[in-house]
This record gives structure tokens, sequence and C-alpha cells, in this order.
């Protein structure tokens, strides 16, 4: 007897076959593949794990990458590079943007 695959190495065909044969489960040939893995789950009572998307250690990363921009940024300053410093400047915007959106999306 054969061990079965974890559905989520098996193919969207795969996955939709076996919704259809469960039964009572509507709407499948419209689903995705990661909507398709919850819906059989669910149908055959297998608990449903709460992943995280992205983990935290990113962001800290991120934070850590802002602070060392900011002393370089205070280097440039000091020696009067206005185009590298506009540069920076813009570099560490986009990072505090990227960080307040992963933290949005922890939340």
């Amino acid at each position: 007897m054969e061990k079965e695959k974890p559905l989520e190495e098996l193919t969207v065909k795969e996955l939709k076959e076996m919704a259809l044969a469960l039964g009572g489960i509507s709407g499948v040939s419209a689903m995705k593949k990661a909507e398709l893995i919850q819906t059989i789950k669910e149908a055959k009572g297998v608990p449903v794990k709460d992943v995280r998307e992205k983990p935290i250690e990113p962001v800290i990363r991120l934070k850590q990458r802002i602070r060392e921009l900011k002393e370089e940024k205070e280097t440039l300053r000091e020696a009067g590079e206005r185009a590298k410093l506009d540069a920076l400047r813009r570099k560490i915007s986009r990072l505090k943007k990227r960080t307040r959106r992963m933290a949005k999306k922890t939340a």
C-alpha cells in the first residue's frame, strides 16, 4: 500500500479531482491551489495551521540596514555630496515604507 502524498505536492488537477470526489465542495473549478488545499483539509477534518506569510526577521534586517544607511548619510552630509545624499535619502525612505508594509501584513 502506497503512502498518500502531501496535498502540497499534488498538482492542481489532482487536487480538483480529489475535491470533486469528496463531494459537498462547490466552485472547485475556479479555485486556486492554496484554496483547494485549504478546502480539502477542512472537508477531511485535518487541522489547518495558520502560518505567517513572512517572518519578522527580515524586518529586523531592514531596520539594521536603515541604521547603516543613516550613518553613511551623515558622512556624505559632512563631505557635501549632495547628489549621493539625495539618492541615499530616497533609498532609506523606500526601506522604511517596506518595513511598514511588512508590519501591516503581519499584524
